[in-house]
């Protein structure tokens, strides 16, 4: 009788052995604290020509003691772009490109990278990035195709509008390529890490469901190990086990996703006017008529740049002006009569008057192609504006069964990435820890936010999920009015060093008045940039590069000597742990 039971037991626990085997098998999801393999091939690579730039610069190291480098640019908008821009080619200029093992980027930064890793060759050509900035653009003609088409996928958002305009406007370059393809090349150029936040999550969930890492192997989110192929992003799962391959989404549509705050609602209401941005006049539909609006202007301001003709620039000046002239005409003495009730009444009704606007506006433009290209745009935004939903893509965590997911991805369909920006404006989350290991970062502040700000949530972000982050001294933080243009966080044990670089400071600004004039002068939320403009934050950035030079090849020098320490270290334990 025990026989038998016993025999019973052992068939069971086969049964269930294979059957999660099998589960494992079919599932696409990687759980994992470390680095894909892909990833890991990769860096190898990349490793021999950081290797021969280290060589070159007169730096003492061995294949086996590679520095872990990484440049992370801060968001900004097209501040932010254009001075990775620059910074990049400085340090191309000085020979330190080629010392860096990654690039990462969040919001502006990452439209500058999309534009960037088009070139297999960039890194050794950024005389080429440079001139695209100022170069033609592309035609809103074009634009509307690529919108068209995307138009008719389940996922289409304001995000695609976004991307789309962004592209053609501000970078000058639609990239229809695939992030995936990059896994393919050659490690000429750094490894780019993408980042963004999830949504629901980023408002009302954990602190690990929010960081979302974009890689040419892998997506995921960053603090729960969980990974999907990146070409399979946007593809249908449910359990963990792909249902349904989608196309993967072209950098367009990437750009999109990763690069704008206005999908935060609580953003928002930094834009607010001051008459409205008052105590128990603010509830969901002032927010509404608030995004309405903002939203209105800004692809106002981005469609001008795919358009030449002066007519055409008129007729979108004159429908900014109708825009403006309905938002700031001041209501708040009407507001303040009216009951909770009649008020939410009043914005809804003034958040219909600002559509209907738009439309008569599209009708009474003069018959051509600009009044066709006109009222093709405004059928796409304007119901997408009204649902407000932003960087919509498929959840490869659906119903996926691990109680680490938490239930704002496990019960939902659809993820909602928008820009990383609104936690942290630069992307530490994704650097910290053991997985990439990083020694150095080397961190140029292209924000419009407080300076040191990214810092200090940074650090607090990693005390959070327990992963080492330097000191940044309370004393600095003083300077914050009056940066400095460099500032070294050094870090101790397992701690990567900081070099902080803010865009404007005491260096390149008389006083502390001017370089409120020039964060005002080149703020995130206004016209794309004049080419003057854009010529002034490129030699912005490339001056604070090439004055820190000295900085930078020192603590590089101090990272290849920690990273030789590590691998002895590393092979004393080693040795220890044989004998």
């Amino acid at each position: 009788m025990q026989t038998g039971n016993a025999g019973f037991s052992l068939f069971f626990v086969c049964l269930v052995f294979i059957s999660m085997e099998g589960k494992e098998a079919a599932s696409q999801v990687r759980r994992s604290d470390s680095l894909c393999a892909g990833e890991q091939d990769y860096v190898a690579r990349r490793k021999l020509v950081v290797l021969k730039a280290l060589k070159n610069l007169q730096v003492n190291c061995t294949e086996d003691a590679v520095p872990h480098i990484a440049l992370l640019a801060s968001g900004g908008g097209q501040r932010a772009a254009v001075g990775l821009v620059g910074s990049a080619y400085q340090l191309q200029q000085d020979g330190l490109l080629d010392t860096l093992l990654y690039l990462g980027g969040v919001s502006g930064s990452t439209w500058s990278m999309s534009s960037l890793y088009y070139d297999p060759e960039w890194s050794s050509n950024m005389d080429g990035a440079v001139a695209r900035l100022s170069g033609p653009g592309v035609e809103l003609e074009e634009a509307l195709g690529w919108l068209d088409k995307s138009s008719q996928q389940e996922d289409f958002s304001l995000s695609d509008i976004w991307g789309v305009l962004t592209s053609a406007g501000i970078m000058k370059q639609m990239n229809l390529q695939h992030l995936s393809e990059e896994a393919k090349r050659n490690a000429t150029n750094p490894y780019p890490v993408y980042s963004a936040v999830e949504k629901r999550c980023y408002q009302n969930g954990p602190t690990e469901g929010k960081w979302f890492e974009v890689t040419p192997h892998e997506a995921g989110f960053t603090e729960m190990g969980l990974f999907i192929q990146t070409s399979l992003l946007g593809s249908k799962f449910q359990n963990g086990t792909l249902v349904e391959e989608r196309p993967e989404m072209d950098m367009v549509r990437l750009q999109g996703l990763l690069g704008c705050a206005l999908a935060d609602e609580k953003f928002l209401k930094s834009l607010m006017p001051a008459y409205l941005n008052v105590p128990g006049l603010v509830d969901s539909a002032a927010e509404e008529y608030v995004r309405v609006y903002s939203m209105l202007d800004k692809l106002v301001d981005l469609t001008r740049s795919t358009i030449q003709d002066p007519t055409a620039l008129a007729d979108l000046d004159h429908l900014q002006k109708i825009l403006k002239d309905m938002m700031n005409h001041n209501q708040s003495a009407l507001l303040e009569a009216k009951s909770p009730e009649e008020r939410k009444g009043l914005f809804q009704q003034w958040s219909l008057e600002l559509v209907a606007a738009v439309e008569n506006w599209s009708q009474n433009l003069e018959d051509g192609a600009f009044k066709t290209h006109a009222s093709v745009l405004t059928k796409q935004v304007i119901p997408l504006i009204i649902k407000w939903e932003w960087g919509t893509t498929r959840n490869f965590l659906y119903q996926y069964q691990d109680s680490m997911v938490p239930p704002c991805l496990h019960t939902n369909e659809s993820l909602h990435l928008i820009d990383a920006g609104l936690l942290i404006n630069v992307a530490y989350p994704a650097f910290l820890g053991e997985k990439r290991d990083i020694d150095l970062i080397i961190a140029p502040e292209y924000s419009a936010g407080n300076i040191f700000e990214t810092l200090t949530l940074a650090r607090d972000y990693a005390a959070e999920v327990k992963k080492p982050f330097p000191e940044i001294d309370n004393k600095v933080i003083e300077d914050r009015d009056w940066p400095k243009d460099c500032y070294v966080f050094e870090g101790k044990g397992k701690e990567p060093t900081i070099v902080y670089m803010p865009l404007f400071n005491r260096r390149n600004c008389k006083d502390v008045e001017e370089l409120k004039a020039k964060r005002e002068e080149f703020s995130t939320f206004q016209r794309p940039f004049s080419p003057e403009k854009i010529n002034f934050v490129l030699e912005t950035a490339k001056a604070n590069m090439k004055n820190n030079r000295e900085t930078l090849l020192r603590e590089i020098h101090k990272a290849t000597v920690r990273r030789r320490g590590h691998q002895n270290h590393n092979q004393k334990k080693l040795y220890c742990h044989a004998l």
